[in-house]
């Protein structure tokens, strides 16, 4: 009889902190509820334009004809992933936005954490804003006009270097023509557009450590190259890691217009990336479930690259995504 009472007591409290927590979650939503409104439109978008597409993601495992549309084309199972991995482009086009991806983290990733270490250690306010600004601002300039500016710059009749290097007698070769400068082009032009406004999160990263740690080193004679290397550094290195750990969810994902706009029949060799390939296959020669099964194999490959950086760096730095 009292194991009965007792358990009943037991549930009694139970079901009593369950409806205090309900409640309590009740009362935070009806107090949240403006944010969740303002959340919505930014929700609705999300679904409308990422979610509700990936419908279409089963034409890569069909014939897709428009005429009888999804539902009616027929199914051929991965006919066209199979197709992809034997044709000649996919070691090209592997090759070629490895090697642009790989180039650009590895010069891209560590440039902007330089360049914040050293913004913060400029004393001179004036001259602090002036440079800054003067490294955000490439950022603002459109891929078109950047490709435009690029084209002009190195074209090697009257481009701006080619005209420089006749000043002193050097024959600039057309850089443009040869697949073996494609990369090259590529991401030193992308660091020069990017790397001001990359360091910003590293600028805010260091703004947040303690001021003591710079006194305390100070106190014990450190150098400035001591504070960078014991404290600057070490207090950066988790905001990079989460950092790498996104870029290298967009291993394979090597931007589109950029390549396309530089991209000529010379330097075709250097310049045919995934993207790029899918852009021909599927809106040129409209072969359109060939180009979404593509997309698919390099979103799928993107997110297992994403998961096991992740678990590397978890493993490695105690810093994670997720």
């Amino acid at each position: 009889m009292e194991n009965k009472v007792f358990t009943q007591k037991i549930t009694n409290a139970a079901v009593i902190s369950n409806n205090s927590k309900t409640s309590k979650k009740l009362k935070q939503l009806k107090k949240s509820g403006p944010l969740y409104v303002l959340l919505l439109p930014s929700i609705i978008l999300l679904i409308c334009f990422t979610y509700l597409p990936m419908y279409g993601l089963i034409i890569a495992f069909k014939d897709y004809s428009p005429t009888l549309g999804i539902w009616e084309s027929p199914w051929v199972g991965l006919k066209h992933f199979i197709q992809f991995f034997n044709s000649y482009q996919f070691d090209l086009t592997i090759k070629n936005t490895l090697n642009i991806s790989l180039y650009s983290i590895l010069v891209g990733f560590p440039l902007p954490i330089a360049l914040a270490i050293l913004c913060n250690q400029l004393r001179i306010g004036m001259f602090k804003k002036v440079f800054q600004v003067t490294t955000y601002l490439p950022h603002f300039i459109s891929t078109m006009v950047m490709c435009g500016m690029i084209l002009i710059f190195l074209s090697p009749s009257n481009g701006l270097v080619s005209n420089f290097l006749g000043l002193i007698g050097i024959e600039m070769p057309n850089v443009l023509s040869k697949s073996s400068f494609f990369s090259s082009i590529y991401v030193w032009s992308d660091v020069w557009q990017h790397i001001g406004w990359d360091s910003i999160i590293y600028l805010a990263a260091l703004s947040a450590i303690n001021p003591t740690y710079y006194e305390a080193a100070t106190m014990d004679g450190a150098s400035k190259v001591q504070k960078i290397l014991h404290i600057d550094i070490p207090l950066l290195l988790p905001t990079a890691m989460i950092l790498l750990i996104l870029r290298a969810g967009s291993l394979l994902s090597v931007g589109f217009e950029k390549v396309l706009l530089l991209q000529n029949p010379l330097n075709i060799a250097g310049s045919e990336v995934i993207s790029t390939y899918v852009y021909k296959i599927g809106l040129q020669n409209f072969q359109y479930s060939l180009s979404t099964a593509i997309g698919l194999f390099n979103t799928v490959v993107n997110i297992v690259i994403l998961l096991l950086v992740n678990w590397m760096s978890k493993k490695l730095t105690k810093t994670s995504l997720f």
